[in-house]
């Protein structure tokens, strides 16, 4: 298998996360959408990482797509319930965490754009969206909807790379501020070996 990705992407860094735990080995292809030489589009017509060619030379695209397609080839350990009604609330919880890394990737491009056509108000809107999916998120821990429910599943991971994320492009948001059992969490997340192996470069 072949992984198309960028090293700082939190969505590439979800797929990467998963092959560790699942000990598969790939290849690690690094390509940057951005860059003008990009092959990406060959792979996602999209033109967005991350992207896997598989061993039968398939191609998949995005990351919930790629951790599915991932599980039901692969299926030990199992990142999702196979009970379709059990597997609901981790999709959902996967979909908020997916979310908040949807806005950070906003806000960190707007914020990166030169100081005269940046948008403040634009940034703003990004930071509520952060703020308001990590509450959501600190809930449905507490309550156990599709995550932290005995065994790692793709939401816990796509909940880690989304903190992680933050604490790479925004280390001054305080994500950890009054919500200390979604810092405790995360940190154990973040302290899992396939987390420590694929932490971005500053």
């Amino acid at each position: 298998m072949r992984l198309i990705c960028s090293l700082t992407s939190p969505y590439a860094r979800k797929i990467r996360v998963v092959l560790a735990e699942k000990a598969l080995p790939f290849e690690l292809v690094e390509d940057i959408p951005w860059n003008e030489a990009t092959r990406v589009p060959e792979f996602n017509p999209l033109g967005k990482v991350p992207a896997l060619v598989a061993d039968d030379d398939s191609v998949w695209f995005d990351s919930p797509v790629i951790a599915e397609y991932l599980d039901v080839m692969h299926p030990e350990p199992p990142l999702l319930p196979a009970d379709r009604r059990a597997a609901l609330p981790v999709h959902q919880s996967e979909a908020l965490a997916d979310g908040i890394i949807d806005a950070s990737v906003l806000a960190f491009l707007e914020r990166s754009r030169p100081q005269e056509t940046r948008s403040q108000a634009q940034i703003d809107r990004q930071y509520g969206k952060i703020g308001r999916g990590l509450d959501a998120l600190a809930r449905r821990l507490a309550s156990k909807a599709g995550l932290d429910c005995g065994q790692l599943s793709i939401a816990d991971i796509a909940a880690g790379c989304a903190v992680g994320y933050l604490d790479l492009r925004f280390p001054d948001f305080g994500w950890r501020d009054g919500r200390p059992a979604l810092t405790a969490y995360g940190e154990a997340l973040l302290a899992r070996p396939s987390f420590r192996d694929s932490n971005p470069p500053g």
